[in-house]
């Protein structure tokens, strides 16, 4: 009986490793407590003749559009300001050693005013005295004295030129000139005064516009230097201090339109001024 036992055990041992290799893995689904079959076997690759939709890449919103930009303001027109120029500095004014030198010494201080290197200024009375006898040289009148073309032709010659005589028939028109040749050449104007009889100089100007801006600015004062200073006139009145800023109506009582008989000239009857011109 012993050896029928041993080999029923040993062929149910065998029948149990037959079952066991026929039978898939199975596992339990923890949540069911069902078995769920699983398998070991690899994806099976597509087969020839098939084929798989590539991968896209993402495509970028277009940026969102942009508000027109406001156009600008249009531009308001310039209104007309205060405007001031002064050439003068202490030092610049030079009197007049005779009745006769006015040219002479307007010539000495339109010198000082152009000249700011501190080299030195032009006051001597040597030098004014030789500074008139050139500008008789270069004037032709009945008076044998100085005219303002030979005061243009001297400014022009020691080196402070171009200058040039003009005449100009409106009194208005005439302020403007003066002025706006100061502020494009930065050199002084000779005014012809006393209808032809006497030299000043203008060395500065005050207006309602900048001349630059401004073609019709208004002139309201004027910056001048008598070399008669402090004597003046009986009959035109008394010298301005010098850098004196005169009304136009105050400069008008002294600076008036020329004689024709003072001084034989081709130039039309009018306000004469020895005025600076812009180096070409």
């Amino acid at each position: 009986m012993t050896g029928a036992p041993a080999r029923l055990l040993a062929w149910l041992a065998v029948l149990a490793t037959l079952l066991t290799a026929c039978t898939p893995a199975v596992d339990i689904d923890e949540a069911t407590g069902q078995p769920t079959t699983t398998s070991s076997a690899m994806p099976s690759a597509p087969s020839a003749g098939t084929s798989q939709a590539p991968s896209q890449a993402p495509v970028a919103a277009p940026p969102p559009a942009q508000a027109p930009q406001p156009a600008p303001p249009p531009a308001l027109p310039l209104v007309p300001e205060a405007f001031a120029l002064n050439l003068y500095q202490e030092g610049d004014f030079v009197p007049q050693y005779t009745f006769d030198w006015c040219v002479a010494a307007s010539i000495q201080m339109a010198h000082n005013l152009i000249d700011d290197t501190g080299g030195g200024s032009w006051a001597a009375p040597a030098q004014q005295s030789e500074l008139w006898e050139m500008a008789r040289a270069r004037s032709s009148n009945s008076f044998n004295g100085a005219n303002p073309r030979g005061w243009a032709q001297v400014l022009t010659e020691v080196g402070m030129g171009p200058y040039s005589v003009v005449s100009i028939a409106n009194y208005e028109d005439t302020l403007q000139a003066a002025s706006r040749a100061i502020a494009q050449t930065g050199r002084p104007v000779g005014l012809v005064m006393w209808s032809g009889r006497h030299a000043w100089v203008m060395s500065g100007f005050e207006s309602i516009g900048d001349p630059a801006l401004f073609p019709e600015f208004q002139v309201t004062g004027i910056r001048v230097l008598d070399p008669l200073y402090p004597h003046g006139s009986g009959q035109w009145g008394p010298s301005p201090e010098p850098n004196s800023l005169l009304t136009p109506e105050q400069l008008a009582q002294q600076f008036v339109v020329r004689e024709p008989r003072r001084w034989s000239t081709d130039l039309p009857t009018g306000y004469l001024l020895v005025l600076p011109v812009a180096a070409a």
